[in-house]
């Protein structure tokens, strides 16, 4: 700080220096009626210096009052600890020696030894709190304002992918848009930079006499709006990762409700928000076999004496749907989002060219595919958890109850279709799971398990398949759904190092009309002779970007398998932040259920796969 005072007189000092030497060797200007605006800005000048003098010399009196009241305090502890040192050895030399003390006049002299020793614990005392709290003023670890603590976090990242088969994919992964060798960009590689993964976190936290408050604000920048592009400012949205309030009683209730990490999504204490047990890669859509999600809850946990914790949570989730085959127009799930209700209206995918999208009648557009559908949710998800912290280890089950909905139009196959006798149908289904993780070797190295099976949870597994499918009259019909993980950690002060492998799957769910064509998802009447075959690009979003589309190739998806190697190192983790970089490498597998077709020839084998290599790099400062 004072270095940074006497800098600032010297360029001060300096600056006033040359404008006086100027001032003096200038040849004299034409008296004119210029001289006294000049005149008026020398004095403003000089009076703004003048200023600037007296804010550093009251500055530069409250470091000398601190150093001050800091040197007097040291002055008081060594006079305090010099005068209880002598007051002892005369204590104890008048107990050991045949002088003429009373002992009256001894247990004083003691007395004042255990005063003395008093004082100097008291005025010890005194100066670390002193030089705590001129320590808190120059490197705050929280904000404290009106009562509560407000704790900032995150970190700035530096990025890169590099994927072997092209999904046009930042650096989150769509795990299931891997593309079958016949896709154009199968055939070429991608690259991308991004610092788009740098987030940005608030906690603020509250106490009172029986409950502690809290808030978390998470975000980061891997949105898409509906305007986001790379032509030029890369103005991507931020995005909300996490934002809820907490009340968490002293009798071990607590309520949370907000957008936060699902029920489902295992923790690292209990079933405490903000301890979520992440895989570690660098790739945000995380690894094949983790099971979660990040949407609107509410949730009542209850712990018991940090051994045992019990939980429930309704969570609003959004129905995901493969289907083939159905009669057109003879079901509703949900539709587009309404652009007045801040949901993602936008569509793309239309016939016609990407400049006439908004002058298209809505009679056109239902030609057109949207980017976001919602599906109109009867009820929101129930979720309920028990974890378990024995003392070796962390255990947790869950079950899922999920309701899905949809309005079924019986006439729309009939030979004059008609809206006429629709009527709504639903069906209640779920799943269970559990997690478990181990410790070793001191901590340094975790070992973790993680299982999710049903029927319609699909959407709780990472690669987003699908939960749901559609019989021939239309009604839903759920898709057996399994997930699995493995984890395995190594930790120490300098070096993290990961390993995943992980397994998603959908059970073939289909069905014959009354004609005895194939309809739902993975019929063995699907046609995937085509998965294969190259096409030529397309031009609905304009020549040279629009690699086309596949002929004759459902792939329904069977099963993801991915594997994850990766490592970070921290050169510096400290007072002042953590810097880390890392590298990761995935293999990623995806096969489709076999589909011969319903017209000879057929295939030997028509299940295509698909396979990506991928590389990602990391750079990150985290706050401290």
């Amino acid at each position: 700080m004072k270095r940074r005072l006497a800098l600032a007189l010297t360029v001060l000092v300096t600056t006033t220096v040359f404008a006086q030497t100027d001032s003096q060797t200038s040849k004299p200007a034409s008296r004119s009626s210029s001289s006294a605006p000049v005149a008026k800005q020398l004095e403003d000048m000089k009076d703004a210096i003048s200023a600037q003098q007296q804010q550093i010399q009251q500055l530069q009196q409250q470091i000398s009052t601190r150093d001050q009241a800091i040197q007097s305090l040291q002055q008081q502890v060594t006079a305090a600890q010099s005068a209880a040192q002598q007051a002892q050895a005369a204590a104890a030399a008048a107990a050991n020696s045949q002088s003429t003390l009373s002992a009256d006049q001894i247990g004083g002299l003691q007395h004042d030894v255990a005063d003395l020793k008093t004082v100097t614990g008291s005025t010890v005392n005194e100066l670390q709190e002193t030089q705590k709290r001129v320590a808190g003023l120059e490197s705050p670890l929280a904000i404290h304002y009106k009562g509560i603590t407000i704790t900032p976090g995150g970190f700035l990242a530096a990025e890169t992918v590099w994927r072997q088969h092209a999904e046009g994919a930042d650096i989150n992964t769509g795990l299931n848009s891997i593309p079958y060798s016949g896709s154009s960009q199968a055939h070429m590689a991608e690259f991308y930079g991004s610092g788009r993964q740098s987030r940005i976190s608030m906690l603020a936290q509250g106490k009172l006499e029986n409950m502690n408050l809290t808030g978390y604000v998470e975000t980061d920048f891997l949105g898409v709006g509906t305007t986001s592009n790379n032509n030029e400012s890369n103005s991507y949205v931020m995005r909300q990762r996490q934002a809820w309030g907490q009340a968490a009683l002293n009798s071990g209730w607590s309520f949370t409700g907000g957008q936060m990490w699902s029920l489902v999504t295992e923790t690292r204490v209990g079933e405490d928000n903000r301890s979520e047990a992440l895989p570690m890669t660098i790739d945000p859509q995380y690894t094949v076999g983790f099971s979660w999600a990040r949407q609107y809850a509410f949730r009542v946990t209850k712990n018991f004496n940090n051994k045992v914790w019990f939980g429930i949570s309704v969570e609003n989730s959004e129905a995901t749907l493969t289907t083939h085959g159905n009669t057109a127009g003879s079901y509703l799930l949900g539709g587009p989002g309404l652009s007045a209700g801040a949901y993602n209206g936008a569509i793309s995918g239309c016939s016609t060219s990407p400049s006439s999208i908004t002058t298209l009648p809505a009679t056109v557009a239902t030609t057109c595919s949207a980017i976001a559908n919602y599906s109109f949710n009867p009820s929101p998800d129930l979720i309920a958890k028990l974890v378990f912290q024995p003392g070796f280890g962390h255990y947790e089950i869950f079950g899922i109850g999920t309701d899905f909905r949809d309005r079924i139009f019986p006439e729309a196959g009939a030979k004059t279709p008609s809206p006429a006798g629709a009527f709504n149908s639903g069906s209640w289904t779920g799943g269970g799971g559990a997690n478990a993780r181990w410790s070793f070797y001191q901590k340094h190295i975790d070992v973790g398990l993680h299982g999710l099976a049903g029927m319609g949870t699909g959407r709780y597994g990472t690669s987003g398949l699908s939960d749901i499918t559609i019989t021939p009259n239309g009604y839903v019909a759920p898709i057996e759904n399994a997930q699995g993980l493995l984890t395995l950690e190594y930790h120490s002060p300098k070096w993290d190092w990961y390993g995943n492998g992980g397994i998603e799957y959908d059970g073939r769910t289909s069905y014959l009309n009354s004609k005895g064509a194939p309809v739902g998802y993975g019929a063995l009447g699907f046609n995937n002779t085509g998965c294969g075959i190259e096409t030529l690009p397309g031009t609905s979003y304009g020549a040279g970007f629009d690699p086309g589309s596949l002929a004759n190739c459902n792939g329904d998806t069977k099963d993801i398998v991915e594997g994850t190697f990766g490592f970070w190192y921290k050169p510096y983790n400290g007072p002042k932040g953590r810097l880390q970089f890392g590298l990761q490498y995935s293999y990623l597998t995806k096969t489709a259920w076999a589909g011969f077709g319903t017209k000879p020839p057929y295939s030997i084998d028509n299940s295509p796969t698909a396979v990506e290599n991928m590389f990602f790099t990391s750079f990150r400062y985290y706050l401290p």
